[in-house]
């Protein structure tokens, strides 16, 4: 059964916050999320008929602890569930069912808990991704560069580790998972603002909900200079969304974005976060990557941006924290200020390795060094074939448009 989209976006940004007060209380992920995913799926069938409640958390939150109730109680229940699909237990829930415990929101816990140092730390992010972020298997994988059956495995194998160790709320600020869970939420904006396998390139709640998990991890550990970092990098990215897509739906280009649709405010708040964090003197990746996206968003055009400097900058992050990705804006970067050679060497160490095969960015990247070193041709085939591997329909639409441009 399919729903409208403002209905599946209430019911993404509500299921953190059911699957948080249902572990907090039972402490049993595994049957925990699958008495929410019924919930969900009870609201998905009555809420277009029956209108929606007006307490909406509540009652996800009612039914949900009806089904675990049935769960723990009996094994029968699972059966029943598959078998007849997602009955009612009981009368249908009141709007005001399930505030009695004056629950707070859970989220935030929840994404500290799933950072358990028993399970790896991918398996870790990819389980917070489902529970905290509400992404699929398959943009989770998306966002890992693996199949979407390896995801699936370890993810299962996640909830069994935390089946047999059980949550333990005291654990929970452990300050240990906190790299976990940074990563967590850098992967969650990042799907957020650009979408993996969605026809909109830009999710707003998903970023959103990323934006206020940061500031809540800052508020709970301010002295950390890599929270700080982290929201001040998503402030910065996600002030320039407004101009990062046309009015066909295709992805705007850095370089040809109106940065007077930049937001000015938020850019002043990231800046001002990231100068807090980098006085501290303990400089990490969230830091320097808030740094790149300072100097893109305070140049007054594109061609006046600071190229050295972010040059610099991508030469200091890839020995922090390297990564093939990191590789490929290197090279954007080092095309800028030393010509395209440079950056055609550094591409091809990013080609080298295994997951980027078929990853669209970096035949994107060697599209736009081809054109930067007169070889439209060349450009034009290596834009299409980032388009046919490009995940987003957005993204999809720009490599397209560029690959026409300089065919014609």
């Amino acid at each position: 059964m399919r729903t409208d989209a403002r209905l599946e976006d209430l019911l993404r940004r509500l299921a953190p916050q059911v699957l948080g007060v249902l572990v907090r209380r039972h402490g049993r992920f595994d049957a925990c999320e699958d008495a929410v995913q019924e919930a969900l799926l009870a609201a998905a069938r009555q809420w277009p008929t029956d209108g929606l409640p007006e307490r909406p958390r509540a009652w996800l939150l009612t039914v949900a602890e009806r089904r675990l109730t049935d769960e723990l109680r009996s094994s029968e229940a699972r059966q029943r569930r598959e078998e007849a699909g997602v009955p009612t237990s009981g009368p249908a829930p009141s709007d005001r069912d399930g505030e009695a415990g004056g629950e707070g929101d859970d989220t935030l816990e929840l994404l500290l808990l799933c950072c358990d140092p028993a399970i790896s730390p991918t398996s870790q992010m990819a389980l917070t991704l489902r529970a905290v972020g509400g992404l699929t298997t398959g943009q989770i994988a998306a966002a890992f560069l693996v199949p979407e059956a390896t995801m699936g495995q370890r993810i299962s194998r996640a909830k069994a580790q935390l089946r047999e160790r059980g949550f333990d709320r005291r654990r929970s600020g452990e300050l240990p998972r906190l790299a976990v869970a940074l990563h967590v939420l850098y992967l969650i904006f990042n799907e957020g603002y650009a979408a993996s396998g969605a026809a909109e390139h830009q999710r707003r709640e998903l970023a959103g909900e990323a934006i206020r998990l940061a500031g809540e991890l800052r508020r709970l550990v301010p002295e950390d200079p890599e929270v700080t970092g982290l929201l001040a990098l998503m402030l910065l990215t996600d002030a320039r969304h407004a101009a990062r897509t046309a009015p066909d739906g295709s992805l705007v280009p850095l370089a040809e974005q109106d940065r007077g649709r930049w937001d000015r405010p938020l850019v002043e708040e990231g800046v001002a976060l990231l100068e807090g964090a980098l006085a501290q003197g303990r400089i990490g990746p969230y830091q320097l990557q808030a740094a790149i996206a300072a100097v893109h968003d305070t140049a007054p055009t594109f061609d006046a941006t600071d190229w050295a400097e972010i040059l610099g900058l991508y030469r200091l992050l890839e020995r922090v924290a390297p990564s093939p990705i990191v590789t490929l804006n290197h090279a954007v970067a080092a095309a800028r200020v030393e010509g395209p050679a440079a950056g055609m060497a550094l591409l091809d160490r990013a080609a080298a390795e295994p997951q980027m095969a078929d990853h669209h960015r970096l035949h994107a990247v060697r599209a736009h060094l081809h054109e930067l070193a007169g070889d439209r041709t060349a450009a034009a085939e290596a834009y299409r074939e980032a388009a046919r591997r490009a995940p987003s329909t957005a993204e999809r639409r720009h490599l397209e448009r560029e690959a026409s441009r300089l065919a014609g």
